[in-house]
């Protein structure tokens, strides 16, 4: 983008990278919100996961069941497009 003295450089939504170009992609976000009773570095942990794209989520009370809620989303996200894009109904 150039510069001029009088107008500074803007960016606009076609100049910036798409979702599915993105280096962390929402479609791999979750939010994490552990209990005041987690002890970070040991196996007490629990709280809640969601999925930031679907809102899918889940309490757990383990790492363990964090990992697994996790990889069970993460895996329908990759088996939908393993591209990252949006899958169409009509398979093409």
């Amino acid at each position: 983008m150039k510069h001029t003295a009088n107008k500074p450089a803007v960016k606009t939504l076609s100049s910036l990278p798409s979702y599915d170009d993105a280096p962390l992609s929402p479609r791999w976000a979750f939010v994490v919100h552990f209990r005041l009773s987690t002890v970070i570095g040991t196996d007490i942990v629990s709280g809640r996961v969601e999925h930031v794209v679907s809102g899918r989520s889940t309490h757990f009370t383990s790492l363990e069941e964090l990992l697994a809620f996790t990889a069970r989303v993460l895996q329908e996200v990759q088996a939908k497009d393993p591209h990252g894009r949006s899958a169409r109904r009509d398979g093409s």
